[in-house]
Formats: C-alpha cells, structure tokens, sequence
C-alpha cells in the first residue's frame, strides 16, 4: 500500500519524518523520467466533434445535482459492490507472500484526465468553476481508498497546464492552471502518459511547461521518446506513451526502441506501453489497434494501456499479458456533460520471486461513472454501485467477449 502524496509544501515535514526512521516501506517510491533535453516542437492537426470535446452532450446542461459522494451513495445503496470491503478482500488476495524474496506491485489504470476547460468553454458547472469551489481533494475523493490501496497509479493526461496563450488552431485546446497539477497527488495519482494529441494545444510552452509542473510535484510521465520510470519496493516500473492518432504507424518507432531502452539501459523489472490510439465513440478497436497492441506484447511491454475513444473498449489476454483497448473518460474537464459516463478502474498485480516476474495474470476491473450525479458530469470519478455497478461490467465483457476474456461478478479476471 502507497502513502497518498501530498504537494510540495509538505516536503521538508515529509523529509524530516523520513530521516527519524518514520516513512516505511513507502520511503522506497522513486520517480525517475529520463528524457533528452525538450526542443522546439510543430503542431500535430487533430480534429473533434460535437458541443463539449470528448464524447458528445446527453441533453441538457440547465439542471444541477446533488454534491459529489453524498447523494449519490444514498441513491445507490452504499459501498456494496465497490467499496472498502472488497478493497479489503483485493488486499487479502494480492499480499506479499511471506517469504521475503517474494514482493507483489499492485498498478491502478484510469482513462483520459483532462484538469481544466476547452477554449471558450462556459465557465457555469465547469470543472474551473467547481475547482474555485471545492479545492484539489475533490476530484479524486470517491476513488482514493483505490488509489490510496495500490503501488502506482497511472492515468492518461490530456491537456496542459500553463498560462501560455498561444495555440495550435484546431476545435478543442485544453489546459488548466498549472496549480491543478496537485489535484494528481492530493488524488494519489503519481504517473501520467503525456503522449496524445493535446499535448501540443498550447504549442512547445504549454508542453514544457506542464512537464516542468510534472517534475515539481514529483510526477513520472512519458511521451514520445521520453520514458517514464518508477520505483517502489525495489521494483523499477518502466513505461512509454504514444499518440498514434496524429503520428500513425510512425509511433512503432517510439514504442520499440522505448521499451528495449527501458529493459536494457533502464533496467526496468516491468514495462507499460500506453497507446493514444483508435476512433473516438467507438466501443470496439479498429484493426490496427489490436495490431499494435500485439506488437507492443512482442516487443517487450507486460501490460498494453489504451486510451482516446472516450468510451470504453474491451480487453484481451494475449501472450499472457493484458492489453486494455480503451480506459474511456475518467476526470474529464473538458466535458460538462458526456453522454457515456461509463468508465472503470483497471488494477493488475505483478508478483515477483527473487527478483523475476511470474506470468499469473491477477487482474481486476473495477465499474466506475466519471460523475458521482447522473444528469452532469461533476468531475468526481465514482465506483459503480449495485445495478450500475452489474451494468457497466456486462458492458465491460460484452467488449471482451470477442477476445475470449471475461471478468467475474466481483470484477476479477476470469481464467476459463
């Protein structure tokens, strides 16, 4: 279990407590990105469609619900599919073994995190306006006891953080203020895949300048040809990030010689390939999606991260290892109102023996919606509660039913 990272003026406390003997096993937690010097970088065209990026309006905006967690718990009878006590029973089957040669690192997966407006976006229900209201905890406060309870958490970071002005011409530019970056370790959130095609909407500045809030708050991140690393109980975990949306296959470049860059040079016990890739609304992968999935498997990587549909897609097993299609939306500011609010949680827990991976397949998805309200999105990510909870993982195998994966009623893997 990881500590829940606080923003950097609790550094020198942290320190200090650290030094009198009192971090624990969590002291262990390294990032480490390792990415030459940033140049100077063009434009990639994108597109969009719709009234709000990401996923199209579901009707109107006019009404506005209930706070986060609150009514909606009420509504949905408590924590019984989703909460503390299978957290508890998650814990009971991914422990350490007892021999001390045996250590297991639990990894949480969530979609696409967008922590600010669209250009021209209205500011009323906006997720600036409810950041004004509520503060950093917010956001992530209905998924922390998840975040809180694995060894890293990896989301997809679309959009900036900068107060640059100047942007690429193209239907959707995101960015937030660059304080919003402590929404990420308030939300125990300590990695980001970077690569996608709203890293460049404010242009090279708000890129650099986002990486440089990345690094302050102690976040590892990945784009490109800069890979990502991050440590923790001895276990250094390697990833890349793509956008092959703009980049096409010129990307397989990037993900081959970043993964033989992380096994060799890096020397990475585990490696994530995170692929911005596939057809926005589209709940199944196009051919090339699973193409690449299947290289980046071939190549070297333990676990294939998909992202950009803003919708769900399926998961397969192959060659043993999962490749997840789409994460879908999961803190999406640049969306008041998305018309599937479906989203989910994807947890995989890799043991290693004296040191070596062993190939057990200990996966678990976990139903969530990206609004704890119904009739908006109120950017507080929320598990899935008793018939939302069985509709959205039907939902989940109903996509990986043509790979032959299915996950039981508790949300884990299922090995037929």
């Amino acid at each position: 279990m990881k500590k829940n990272k606080k923003p950097a003026c609790f550094a020198a406390l942290l320190l200090a407590v650290c030094l009198c003997g009192g971090c624990g096993k969590d002291a262990s937690a390294m990032v480490e990105t390792k990415a030459p010097p940033l140049t100077v970088e063009s434009s990639v065209p994108t597109g969009g469609s719709g009234m709000e990026a990401g996923g199209g309006s579901s009707g109107s905006e006019s009404g506005v619900g209930d706070s986060a967690g609150a009514a909606f718990a009420e509504e949905n009878g408590g924590m019984e599919n989703a909460g503390a006590a299978d957290v508890a029973t998650e814990e009971d089957k991914t422990a350490d073994n007892e021999n001390d040669n045996t250590v297991t690192v639990t990894i949480s997966a969530a979609g696409d995190v967008t922590l600010g407006n669209y250009l021209g976006q209205d500011y009323a229900r906006s997720f600036v306006q409810t950041y004004e209201e509520e503060g950093n905890a917010y956001f992530f406060q209905n998924v922390l006891e998840y975040f809180l309870d694995d060894d890293m958490t990896i989301v997809n970071f679309e959009g900036v953080l900068t107060e640059s002005e100047e942007i690429q011409v193209k239907d959707y530019n995101m960015k937030g203020e660059p304080e919003y970056v402590y929404i990420l370790t308030e939300g125990s959130v300590e990695a980001v895949s970077f690569g996608n095609n709203h890293r460049l909407d404010y242009l090279a500045q708000g890129s650099r300048d986002t990486v440089d809030m990345f690094e302050e708050a102690g976040i590892a991140y990945a784009y490109d040809n800069i890979t990502g690393i991050y440590e923790t109980k001895g276990i250094r975990i390697g990833f890349v990030s793509v956008n092959e949306t703009s980049q096409g296959a010129g990307v397989e470049k990037y993900l081959k010689e970043g993964i033989a860059k992380l096994r060799e040079e890096e020397e990475a016990d585990l490696v994530i390939a995170c692929c911005h890739w596939g057809i926005e609304r589209e709940y199944y992968p196009e051919d090339y999606q699973k193409e690449l999935g299947h290289k980046c498997i071939d190549w070297g990587a333990d676990l294939v991260l998909g992202a950009h549909p803003h919708v769900l897609q399926g998961v397969e097993v192959y060659e043993g290892r999962f490749i997840v299609y789409s994460l879908g939306n999961f803190c999406f500011g640049a969306n008041r109102n998305p018309s599937d609010k479906d989203t989910m949680i994807f947890r995989q827990t890799f043991t290693f023996v004296d040191g070596v991976k062993q190939e057990d397949q200990n996966a678990r998805v976990i139903p969530c919606s990206l609004s704890s309200v119904r009739e908006r999105n109120d950017f507080c990510p929320t598990p899935a509660q008793d018939e939302e909870y069985t509709r959205i993982l039907e939902r989940i195998n109903q996509f990986s039913e043509p790979f032959g994966v299915i996950f039981d009623e508790k949300g884990w893997y299922r090995k037929d």
